[in-house]
């Protein structure tokens, strides 16, 4: 995964918290659509796109921390 290496560390917690918060009211789209993955209701295509998108950024970065913890002596 030495792709994930060459992302920046800084850059990538920027866009991780503005895309996981945004938008920044009523309430951030990433904890609307996993509030209905818990209900169930996670169904139409365009909001299982929209989980991704707005949670990619932190899986990456949730990756890129563990993957560099774990190799770090």
């Amino acid at each position: 995964m030495s792709w994930l290496e060459d992302i920046p560390m800084a850059p990538l917690v920027v866009i991780a918290i503005f895309l996981g918060l945004a938008p920044f009211s009523p309430e951030p789209h990433a904890w609307e659509k996993l509030k209905m993955l818990a209900e169930g209701r996670l169904t139409r295509p365009l909001d299982i796109f929209d989980l991704l998108f707005h949670t990619a950024p932190l899986i990456l970065l949730a990756l890129k921390v563990f993957l560099g913890w774990r190799s770090s002596p």
